[in-house]
């Protein structure tokens, strides 16, 4: 079986500063870019047989200096919807809501259009990407090789936790950094981390 590369977009203003970012397109720092144009070696090392990237400007600008110009746009590969806690920190949040936990809690109602998503909620768009994406991973759709998503931070997490067959909440457990990459796989025939929040493989 072909591998799950899971490809964070580059740093932005917001992911700097640790706002919540889901439909708010911010662009690449120019140290996003760069991040973004340093995946490209490791990447291209790699026999690719379909790449898909999130909708959004970040995820697919890195895609494009990734080398993976491409990469079909999935609507479901976008962010979690923070819904009120859009352009939010943490420690914000906390001020109010001192035992807040994304992975548990969710969030707080947003504005039309962006009521904000459970954990669980975000696991099923998780399931639909990767029922979507296993004929490429098993060699029965494209011509074989490895499958790339380009995403965001806290939903490949909640996707990661889901390959391995664990509650979407146990997406808690993988930090991922801007312009890194996870690596899916299998050991003995079950889903596993082959790498993790890494720059080269």
């Amino acid at each position: 079986m072909s591998e799950l590369l899971l490809v964070r977009h580059g740093e932005t203003a917001w992911s700097r500063s640790g706002q919540h970012t889901s439909w708010t397109d911010v662009p690449l720092t120019p140290d996003g870019e760069e991040q973004a144009r340093a995946l490209r070696p490791l990447l291209s090392a790699r026999k690719i047989g379909a790449a898909f990237v999130s909708p959004m400007g970040r995820a697919l600008r890195t895609a494009e200096l990734a080398g993976l110009p491409d990469a079909r746009i999935e609507p479901d590969l976008r962010e979690w919807d923070y819904g009120g806690y859009e352009g939010i920190t943490t420690a914000e949040i906390h001020r109010t809501k001192p035992d807040w936990f994304l992975f548990a809690d969710g969030v707080a109602p947003g504005p039309p259009g962006h009521p904000g998503e459970t954990p669980d909620e975000v696991g099923q768009r998780a399931d639909r990407v990767l029922a979507r994406i296993e004929p490429y991973l098993t060699g029965g759709e494209g011509e074989g090789g490895d499958v790339v998503l380009v995403a965001h931070s806290h939903f490949l997490r909640v996707l990661t936790a889901r390959r391995l067959g664990l509650p979407a909440s146990a997406g808690a457990l993988f930090t991922f950094e801007t312009g890194h990459v996870g690596v899916l796989g299998e050991e003995h025939g079950r889903p596993a981390v082959v790498a993790w929040n890494a720059r080269t493989l």
